[in-house]
């Protein structure tokens, strides 16, 4: 299970009801934030969650409205005695961009690894699921992020009793492990079926609609995606500043032939993004405007039986 919570739904500046943007995943007792705008620290204290299984922070491009919360952050962690290194992943330059932004925050307990991504498209393995960085089109190097947990076959007891593979391997080959004893070697293909599905999840903002975001969110479970602009004349200001409207998002949505889309990171001047849903659910009917602390738990399909 995948728990998800979209921490703050703004963009550009924090509003007395709309904390800058930020996602918080949940998965297996890690936490991964993607961006950290002001407001992040109170949006997690205000869901109840807490900061010290943050082991990963992304960030989709260095604006200060999607990192102006780190600093802060870091502190907050410092102070609690963390000693568990924080790894931190984005565009070129994440370190030189956050050590300037550490000016305030120079002495941690804890190590901090940067991972900047690589060309056009870089995965990342950490601690069980998949993680996708690729590349959008914003006036800055941005990346939208796709979240994978992908889900071995059942086990097939028929065949490992029948290639005699011995019951003490049987639990570590179903979860994934190869094994080499006794001059034999056992694969889980050997007594796994066809992989099951898995738990998708893509997020990206500040961004014209590209191929890439269509290609990486295919049949996601959940697309949260940009729309800073509900209003239709606003369409030459998207373009123009490289961002989406909120119907844009829903064409996108609906290439992509994902489950359920969230609208996220609106302009300051809109403050009520569900007087537009209308019009966005007659192009993708499983559209819901996103906001602050709004959340979800994404599981596995039960298996069929």
């Amino acid at each position: 299970m995948l728990d998800v919570c979209l921490l703050g739904s703004g963009g550009m500046m924090p509003l007395p009801y709309r904390w800058l943007t930020s996602l918080m995943t949940r998965y297996n007792g890690s936490s991964l934030l993607i961006d950290c705008g002001e407001g992040t620290q109170i949006a997690i204290k205000e869901k109840g969650w807490s900061f010290k299984p943050i082991d990963t922070i992304c960030f989709t491009h260095y604006h200060g409205d999607h990192i102006s919360g780190l600093p802060g952050l870091l502190l907050t962690m410092g102070n609690a005695d963390r000693s568990e290194p924080l790894t931190l992943i984005g565009p070129k330059g994440l370190e030189r961009v956050v050590n300037a932004l550490r000016v305030i925050a120079p002495e941690l307990p804890f190590p901090i690894i940067f991972r900047e991504i690589q060309g056009a498209e870089e995965e990342f393995l950490i601690n069980g699921y998949r993680l996708t960085a690729f590349r959008v089109q914003h006036n800055v190097m941005c990346y939208g992020y796709t979240l994978t947990l992908d889900r071995a076959g059942k086990f097939q007891l028929e065949k490992a009793e029948k290639l005699g593979i011995p019951k003490k391997y049987w639990s570590r080959l179903q979860k994934g492990e190869t094994i080499s004893e006794d001059g034999q070697t056992y694969t889980p293909d050997m007594v796994l079926g066809v992989p099951r599905k898995g738990i998708k999840l893509t997020y990206c903002t500040d961004t014209r609609p590209v191929p890439s975001i269509v290609e990486h969110a295919k049949e996601s479970d959940l697309f949260i995606c940009e729309g800073m602009y509900g209003e239709k004349d606003k369409e030459e200001k998207a373009k123009e500043h490289k961002h989406m409207t909120f119907y844009e998002a829903a064409n996108l949505a609906k290439e992509a032939k994902v489950k359920e889309l969230w609208l996220t990171h609106y302009s300051p001047s809109l403050t009520h993004p569900e007087e537009y849903m209308e019009e966005v659910q007659k192009i993708f009917p499983a559209a819901k405007p996103g906001k602050d602390k709004k959340s979800v738990e994404l599981d596995f399909e039960k298996d069929e039986s």
